[in-house]
């Protein structure tokens, strides 16, 4: 794919979800995107996704929520389970859970849900290029200025930087690195036909939490697959050692769990794994027309399942607001960026230090988390309290603006708290 002749209004640097989802929600804008992707071509790696409501809700939007359903799958259930000795601990009933908040709970492939948007990115005209390395940004007079390891330069009046974990822009707000949890994950897909996936309920998203580990398995792509998570703790990383994570690691972290968590660890791809990263949160993701989406801003630890779903709502609420400020065929970018960076910061850093705290209750051992799991056991099913947060609307917009989403009915919630639950 190649770039056009006319000139975009807005630049995205990265083409993962995250900016391939903004950019289609631009182009809803009748506005011109040009979408710059590092890699030889657009793909993502990895297994599988979580998509919560405050996500289907935005597909739906969209008009792909339909096609998003045909390539993942529903469950029915979402049970956290003791991973030492299997019991359960808690559960929530996602039909249930659709009913409260209008909008399913799917899981789906990371490449599935990165081509569905690819697809959409097609057809709305939006102008897509590969193996272009961002090495700089500047703000100009006009927008700002996009600098390629190539040496050449593109220019937008808005650019975004969808550029992850590592991300060349933030540079622009702070002088800071990502920061190691010392955790580490191992995936690996599994045929439904195949006797690992017969002995697990394909209609149920589980989570095994253990002492300084958790196992995560589930359907995908319509029950043809199961997908198999497993997280430990790294001695390496804790000790300095550079090569850390590795499978004999795995084996030993997991050596106190039952027999169904054991059962998986043969079928993870030990070839590769993840290092676990995540930033500390800043207040503000905009520097003159040049502003952060997704990981760029808010890279967070896995254990809400919300890091692609983040960076969805970022494309969702950044176009919204271009659309109210988009008149007579000219945008306000200034406005819109002002809007986008009112709304978006704090509601994210308070989904990244969440799932640090999350993690941290996952992985207690001894009597703290015998605790734990008494405290579990008495959560009633259908308590969405804890959870109204983060799968309500509430996060889109600032509280002084009308509501874009039919409002549902809350539980009353302090939003001070940080004990939203999810695997």
């Amino acid at each position: 794919m190649s770039s056009n002749d006319s000139p975009p209004d807005v630049l995205i640097v990265g083409g993962g979800i995250g900016g391939l989802g903004a950019a289609y929600a631009l182009a809803r804008q009748v506005v011109r995107v040009r979408v710059l992707e590092q890699a030889p071509e657009f793909g993502e790696v990895g297994a599988g996704l979580q998509l919560a409501p405050n996500c289907t809700r935005i597909l739906d939007d969209y008009g792909l929520l339909d096609e998003a359903m045909a390539l993942g799958v529903a469950p029915e259930a979402m049970v956290m389970r003791d991973a030492v000795d299997g019991t359960e601990l808690t559960r929530l009933d996602l039909r249930d859970l659709e009913k409260r908040y209008g909008y399913p709970y799917l899981v789906i492939h990371r490449s599935d849900l990165h081509g569905l948007l690819l697809r959409a990115c097609l057809r709305a005209g939006v102008d897509l290029v590969t193996s272009q390395r961002a090495v700089r940004y500047d703000n100009t007079p006009t927008g700002a200025r996009v600098e390629f390891a190539d040496g050449h330069t593109e220019q937008a009046e808005m650019v975004i930087a969808a550029d992850g974990l590592h991300s060349t822009a933030r540079t622009l707000l702070v002088d800071d690195e990502p920061v190691s949890s010392a955790y580490v994950a191992y995936r690996g897909t599994v045929p439904a036909t195949d006797p690992r996936a017969a002995d697990v309920d394909l209609r149920e998203v589980v989570v095994h939490v253990g002492p300084r580990c958790h196992f995560v398995h589930y359907g995908l792509r319509g029950g043809e697959l199961l997908n198999q998570v497993a997280v430990f703790e790294s001695p390496k990383a804790l000790a300095g050692v550079t090569d850390w994570g590795t499978p004999d690691e795995l084996d030993a972290a997991f050596s106190r769990t039952c027999s169904v968590v054991q059962d998986g660890l043969p079928h993870l791809w030990r070839d590769k794994w993840w290092r676990m990263y995540d930033r500390d949160p800043i207040p503000t993701w905009v520097s003159g027309n040049i502003a952060l989406l997704g990981d760029s801003a808010h890279p967070p630890l896995q254990y809400l399942a919300q890091g692609a779903i983040m960076a969805i709502e970022d494309g969702w609420v950044l176009a919204e607001h271009v659309g109210r400020h988009h008149h007579a065929g000219s945008v306000d970018w200034a406005a819109a960026l002002a809007a986008y960076d009112a709304v978006r910061p704090e509601h994210c850093r308070r989904v990244v230090t969440t799932s640090r705290a999350w993690g941290e209750l996952w992985h207690l051992d001894g009597t703290p988390r015998a605790q734990r799991n008494v405290l579990l056991r008495a959560h009633d099913t259908y308590d969405y309290s804890f959870v109204d947060w983060l799968y309500g609307p509430t996060a889109l917009l600032p509280a002084d603006e009308p509501p874009m989403f039919e409002p549902i009915a809350l539980a009353s919630v302090d939003p001070g708290t940080a004990d939203a639950p999810s695997t």
